[in-house]
């Protein structure tokens, strides 16, 4: 069981290595995709040398719907800098500053790292501290509070991890 998972995982983590050699590199020439998966190849070989191909170096466990999420996450982050937009150019708006722990389901560490930096990418919000199963976020609002508090992107990135 251990050598097909460990298997999965370095063939997971050559793909994702040759995937984004060609989109950085821009070479088409044969020769040179060639010798950028020749390196992609000993890459892998070193690392399953090392024995650090596991679940956290190779997340494969973040399946099609990171994609559903990023593009949900897009459209919180674009809500979100509205809001803190008006709340700028408009005094008279509440500010309520406000420090919230927020419910953290991830059972990765992986998990974790997406929940606390997407908290942080939407404006008006920070993650401040991670606890053990709970993040502490600093609000510029008490409804940006609610709304984390609520729990919607806490359960999409435990859908994205395959629970």
């Amino acid at each position: 069981m251990k050598f097909s998972s460990t298997l999965t995982h370095a063939v997971g983590l050559g793909l994702g290595l040759s995937v984004l050699w060609l989109l950085l590199s821009g070479h088409t020439d044969p020769l040179l995709i060639g010798l950028g998966l020749a390196s992609c190849v000993a890459i892998v070989l070193i690392a399953g040398r090392l024995d650090v191909i596991d679940h956290e170096a190779v997340p494969l466990q973040l399946h099609l719907g990171w994609f559903g999420y990023i593009g949900w996450l897009g459209r919180e982050i674009t809500k979100s800098n509205i809001d803190v937009a008006r709340i700028v150019l408009s005094p008279s708006l509440p500010i309520s500053p406000t420090m919230i722990w927020v419910p953290a389901s991830q059972r990765t560490d992986v998990g974790k790292v997406i929940y606390a930096n997407s908290i942080t990418l939407t404006p008006g919000t920070v993650s401040v501290e991670i606890e053990e199963g709970e993040i502490l976020v600093h609000a510029i609002t008490r409804a940006a509070a609610e709304g984390l508090a609520a729990g919607e992107m806490d359960r999409r990135i435990v859908r994205v991890e395959g629970r």
